[in-house]
């Protein structure tokens, strides 16, 4: 009997490898030994212009659809919605069954799977997640939220979001990593190598200097070409080579005075040729305005037709064939385009590996989200050691709707949580929040079940103070939403300011929880003994923050933003364009060019609230025994991180670099990040670390030769905690050299 099946299994399997060589025969593009190059040079040989036509043209909302003329839609791209579309799916672009090319089910976004009526895990917002300084987080989480794609029917991620926080009241700045390109692409390159290691295709967005959410799809932004390649720019080169996503969407608005999605300097100069990128630029919805301009100028894929107001789908077949006949566009760049938007999916697996839907895991996947979270919970200020809360008897817990669950972002990250929203959520766009179904005062009373804990709303501000004076410790959870399409001050709103200061004043022993997407003002912080920000803490948000304030983890983030005292320490005093009607053409001039964050804050000699990098713990910690060697325009650093505290806890050693004849003309800012690591390290012990230095970050773009240029001298390697916190500083000679900026 276990003969027979044995037999029958190498039968199977010899018969499973006839067929797989029988049809690498006929289409060779199915040979799964040959590169994902030539493999998609031989399917796009194949293919008829109709075919690669159906490729560039993406669709969204398959109702609407449907009533589309088959001119513009063809009677076989709507059959093909109808019998396999996802409902509520970002965007949808057509298949070719002939030659064994899938279609493409794309979801938003970076936090999690994105569908109406879908409940999926959330992770804690990106920002969050970068406030880990560990990069495992993000790629784990990357895994996780591209796992539940596959299961839910998709094979393409609208993620990795990398555009800087240059503008601290961007309404998206939840959704993005942090004011520095260094930590931005180790981050956001790692959400996107996890998901891409689960074979999917994930994109990096928004392309580029995407920095503010009013009239975000009219607004023109200018920026000199220097200050753009060492910002937002040098950004997404890092999110490309440590992510190496299948694609790129182009942003909806104008960079010195052309669209993004036809910006030939964006999309053929710098992505396609100084960085060797092979796969697709693929338009934001709504964010195309022509057909030859765009198809020339380095738009591969238009997607999400019919949106946004479009009335017109520049990249029908009826318009490129049109173009094709005149002579605008070429049959070369057809290809090309076709080429490029294959090419993913072979290198990735998706062609290989198709999606097939299947039951979720939600227990495991809600773990990594809590996980996430707790690595992310950022510990502001704790005098006179006020938390982790030990021996408790009495605790007020006020606002925030901590007795519900905690906030999310709006917009395309707006996840539909597993146990569905725990306040109502009313339709629409961007819609109103999301609230995780895990409640901090219910993860309270699981750690402390011995203490009496009371819980009030927060919206009677004398019942709140009085809740708290008969309490031995108060902690009051603040709240600020931010959402996709608009931005914000950096005020918290509906009266928390006032419910703070009332609070703390009847209760001196006063806790504040945020849970924001950014920065936020703090009048009440000299008189609060202790601040945690949670941001936006995902899923099991609730559970992290009562384990984080109880010390059954130690917190470890750090903050990937600064914080700033005031509106004066702001680099714009106005958002272009904020609470203007929609569509209002309007112009910004980013004249700090590269000093964002800290950098503008050194250059001013302002002292933020919080400096990027800032993040206590329940121990202490030292960085010791710095030194610096320099070899072939690469510095690699080295020092000892130490726990000089009583508990177990993960401490940051992070590295700056800066001429010693720092110059504004040439240097956007005295300081610039270069390394970090995130250890682990038991009470009295010390673990080396070492880390490469990037030699782009010692350098300037020149644009004369299109060159990074490090001038001869000396250059300051200083270690630390955080931007105001660099105790060891270790000077090197570096001679001076040029390279090229092509890759």
């Amino acid at each position: 009997m276990k003969a027979r099946h044995v037999t029958s299994l190498l039968t199977a399997s010899l018969l499973a490898c006839v067929s797989t060589t029988a049809l690498a025969q006929v289409q060779p593009w199915m040979d799964t030994s040959k590169p994902a190059d030539q493999r998609a040079a031989a399917v796009v040989a194949a293919m008829t212009l109709d075919e690669k036509l159906s490729l560039v043209m993406g669709y969204t909302d398959p109702k609407e659809l449907a009533k589309q003329p088959d001119t513009d839609v063809s009677p076989a791209i709507k059959a093909d919605v109808a019998a396999h579309a996802i409902d509520g799916a970002a965007g949808y672009i057509s298949g070719i069954p002939r030659l064994g090319i899938p279609s493409q089910w794309q979801t938003d976004a970076s936090i999690g799977v994105r569908v109406e009526g879908m409940e999926r895990t959330a992770l804690p917002s990106s920002l969050a997640t970068a406030a880990s300084f560990d990069p495992q987080v993000p790629y784990q989480g990357g895994v996780m939220i591209a796992s539940e794609a596959r299961l839910s029917g998709f094979n393409t991620f609208l993620a990795g979001g990398a555009n800087l926080a240059r503008e601290p009241r961007n309404g998206r700045n939840f959704e993005y990593v942090g004011e520095d390109p260094w930590l931005a692409g180790q981050m956001a390159g790692s959400l996107i190598a996890g998901i891409q290691s689960t074979h999917m295709v994930s994109t990096m967005k928004h392309y580029a200097v995407n920095d503010q959410e009013s009239q975000r799809t009219t607004v023109d932004a200018s920026i000199s070409p220097e200050a753009m390649r060492q910002s937002d720019l040098l950004a997404f080169e890092f999110v490309y080579e440590k992510g190496h996503p299948g694609s790129a969407m182009c942003a909806y608005n104008l960079i010195n005075g052309r669209w993004a999605c036809e910006n030939e300097y964006l999309q053929q100069k710098v992505l396609k040729h100084d960085w060797g990128f092979k796969g697709y630029i693929m338009s934001d919805w709504g964010a195309v305005h022509s057909t030859v301009d765009a198809v020339n100028y380095g738009l591969d894929q238009m997607t999400g037709w019919p949106c946004c107001g479009d009335k017109v789908p520049y990249y029908s077949a009826t318009r490129l064939k049109a173009a094709l006949a005149d002579g605008e566009i070429t049959q070369k760049r057809i290809d090309d385009m076709a080429t490029r938007i294959v090419w993913p999916l072979f290198e990735y697996g998706v062609i290989d590996d198709p999606v097939k839907v299947g039951a979720i895991n939600f227990k495991a996947n809600a773990d990594v989200s809590q996980n996430a979270a707790e690595q992310s919970l950022t510990l502001l200020k704790n005098d006179n050691n006020l938390l982790p809360l030990k021996g408790v008897k009495t605790l007020a817990v006020i606002g925030g709707h901590a007795d519900k669950g905690v906030l999310s972002g709006g917009g395309s990250s707006g996840v539909h949580p597993v146990g569905g929203s725990a306040l109502p959520v009313e339709k629409g766009w961007p819609g109103t929040a999301i609230w995780m179904p895990s409640s901090p005062l219910n993860g309270l009373k699981a750690e402390l079940p011995k203490a009496k804990i009371s819980f009030t709303a927060g919206d009677d501000i004398a019942a709140a103070a009085a809740a708290a004076a008969k309490a031995e410790v108060a902690v009051v959870f603040v709240t600020d939403w931010k959402g996709e399409g608009f931005d914000t001050t950096l005020d918290l709103k509906e009266n928390q300011d006032a419910l703070v200061a009332a609070v703390v004043k009847a209760n001196p022993k006063t806790i504040v929880v945020l849970e924001t997407g950014g920065a936020v003002l703090m009048p009440w912080l000299n008189d609060v003994p202790a601040v945690v920000e949670a941001w936006y803490p995902g899923i099991r948000g609730g559970a992290a923050i009562a384990r984080v304030l109880t010390g059954k983890v130690n917190p470890s983030g750090h903050t990937p933003i600064s914080f700033p005292a005031s509106n004066d320490q702001l680099a714009h005093a106005t958002i272009p364009g904020f609470g203007m009607p929609g569509d209002s053409a309007v112009h910004v001039t980013y004249d700090e060019g590269a000093a964002i964050g800290y950098k503008w804050y050194d250059v001013k000699g302002f002292k933020p609230m919080f400096a990027f990098g800032h993040g206590l713990s329940y121990t202490t910690f030292a960085v010791t025994d710095a030194k610096a060697e320099a070899a072939d325009n690469r510095i690699t650093v080295t020092g000892t991180l130490t726990n000089t505290g009583a508990v177990e806890g993960k401490g940051v050693a992070m590295a700056f670099v800066s001429p010693a004849d720092w110059q504004a003309a040439s240097w956007e800012a005295p300081k610039r990040f270069a390394a970090f690591q995130k250890i682990e390290l038991a009470p009295g012990k010390g673990q080396t670390f070492t880390a490469q230095i990037d030699p782009r970050l010692l350098a300037t773009w020149e644009a004369a030769d299109n060159s990074w240029h490090i001038k001869a001298g000396t250059y300051h390697i200083r270690l630390g905690q955080a931007a105001d916190d660099l105790t060891q500083n270790v000077d090197i000679t570096l001679p001076d050299s040029r390279w090229s900026a092509v890759h």
